[in-house]
């Protein structure tokens, strides 16, 4: 069109570019971290040789849609910027562009300027808005950040008092399960005791019937004596039996304590734990050492418990423990109402055994006073008898005599020669002699004989008592020496609260009860 080839838009060389493309107005996405629409536009460099082949490469007109339709509203959308870079000239050689036209018209210069100016006003704008809007939300999120780690630390504190108040309550608990446990465990050894003292007067008592199964003849007696032994072995080992049932129960009774306790333990011991735990997070500050980024780590639930289900476990330890206590004491009771009852009982049979012991050897003692005093009798009446039989046989003695002198003086008579044999008074005298003499002698040969047999009879009753003696006397050695003799050096202690007849033993003859 006879311009010349020095124009200047055919000057090939660099023209600096004193102008700045801002990118346009879009929204940040802060979810999916994209870049706005207006990012492609930065990528273009400033420093690009003046030519519209070169600097309009990416620019586009449709060749339907009029220049000034594309810059007539360029604010009509939000892709604002695209439809200013639509307006521009598209790239066309410099042969081609020499053919058409020679150069842009003022008009299009103004409003090209115009449109500049436009968008550097509104992407200046949208920038400060976004900037305001970043420090505004910059300052939210501060604030929202301190007030989350506020309650952060809130909830860890009262975490933490919780804690401590169920620890403290744990503690408190295991104190007293641990007294108890002592109490039941210094009660289980007097039961043990108790138990172990039992065997000696079940012994003795054994000992004391074997004894009295050495008693002879009619002094082998069931009497009052055998059955209060008898009833004393029965009542021991009914003793016996409920000591070492009371003895397992508390050891039953311990071993839930134990366990109970050690629940306590484990508890109170994952409590300290996680009270260390909770206060060295609660300690955490942004200026603490040994903080780091551990991604992925609220997504990680490694909790077996709710805030209720952690209450309650402990509460359910508690109220176990609280229960384990509870029928400890119960049976703490019933162990010294058992110690106390079989106390009684053992001292009350020991008594009934020593006093009717005592009633047996006084009724030994006086049938052997009996025994005794009889026996002196048929001694004096022995002695008595015999020295009347020798009476007699003197007797016997001195009526033969006179009946030799009776029968010598009849054989004189009869040498009287002839008449002077006569039947006369004296004859008839001497002859009623004789026949009394041997009436006499044999009268007292018959009581004689009587008397003999009495003395035989007294014999036999003096060997009798003699024998019934012996027993006597044994059984007053089983009873006395050996029954109350093993008795005496033993003896079981009143009740404190039991006020019980006790027996003193004293010597047979001599016999005392207290």
């Amino acid at each position: 069109m006879g311009s010349t080839s020095t124009a200047p838009y055919t000057h090939m060389g660099r023209r600096p570019h004193t102008g700045s493309h801002l990118p346009s107005i879009g929204t940040f996405d802060y979810q999916t971290s994209q870049a706005p629409p207006y990012s492609g536009l930065l990528t273009r460099s400033v420093n690009l040789p003046w030519r519209p082949s070169t600097y309009y490469r990416s620019a586009r007109v449709e060749p339907t849609q009029p220049l000034q339709s594309s810059i007539t509203d360029p604010f009509s959308s939000s892709n604002y910027l695209n439809n200013i870079d639509s307006a521009k000239v598209p790239p066309i050689f410099p042969s081609a562009r020499l053919a058409l036209y020679t150069r842009y018209t003022p008009k299009d210069w103004f409003n090209a300027q115009m449109t500049n100016y436009t968008a550097s006003d509104k992407i200046r704008s949208a920038a400060e808005r976004l900037r305001s809007d970043a420090v505004r939300l910059a300052r939210e999120k501060d604030e929202q950040t301190f007030k989350n780690n506020a309650e952060s630390s809130k909830r860890l504190g009262e975490r933490i008092n919780n804690i401590e108040y169920w620890k403290g309550e744990l503690e408190k608990t295991k104190d007293k399960l641990k007294r108890k446990i002592d109490d039941v465990e210094a009660k289980r050894r007097e039961v043990e005791r108790l138990l172990s003292e039992t065997e000696k007067p079940l012994r003795i008592a054994q000992e004391n019937l074997y004894s009295r199964e050495k008693r002879q003849g009619i002094d082998l007696v069931h009497d009052g004596v055998e059955q209060e032994l008898i009833r004393e072995v029965d009542t021991i080992k009914t003793c016996q039996q409920h000591l070492r049932q009371m003895l397992e129960r508390l050891n039953t009774q311990n071993a839930l304590n134990r366990a109970a306790l050690h629940e306590l333990e484990v508890d109170a011991n994952d409590k300290f734990r996680a009270r260390v735990i909770d206060s060295a997070a609660h300690n955490i500050k942004t200026t603490s050492r040994g903080i780091n980024f551990y991604h992925g780590i609220e997504n990680v639930d490694n909790t077996v418990s709710s805030p209720e289900t952690w209450a309650r476990y402990t509460e359910e330890n508690i109220r176990r423990s609280l229960s384990e206590i509870t029928q400890s004491d119960e049976l703490l009771n019933n162990s010294n109402q058992l110690m106390a009852q079989t106390n009684n009982d053992m001292w009350n049979q020991w008594n009934h055994v020593n006093v009717s012991l005592e009633n047996r050897v006084q009724e030994e003692q006086v049938a052997k006073n009996k025994i005794q005093a009889h026996l002196e009798k048929i001694l004096q009446e022995i002695f008595d008898v015999e020295q009347n039989i020798e009476f007699v046989k003197k007797t016997i003695a001195d009526k033969e005599q006179f009946l030799q002198v009776a029968q010598t003086r009849l054989e004189t008579r009869t040498r009287r020669p002839n008449t002077e044999a006569c039947r006369d008074p004296a004859m008839h005298r001497l002859i009623q002699e004789v026949h009394d003499c041997h009436a006499a002698i044999a009268d007292l040969h018959g009581k004689l004989r009587q008397e003999e047999n009495a003395v035989q009879h007294l014999l036999r009753t003096k060997s009798t008592l003699e024998q019934d003696l012996a027993i006597k006397n044994n059984s007053l050695f089983i009873d006395s020496d050996k029954v109350m003799g093993i008795r005496r050096t033993f003896t079981i202690n009143a009740p404190e609260k039991c006020a019980v007849t006790s027996v003193s033993f004293s010597h047979p003859r001599g016999l005392t009860t207290a």
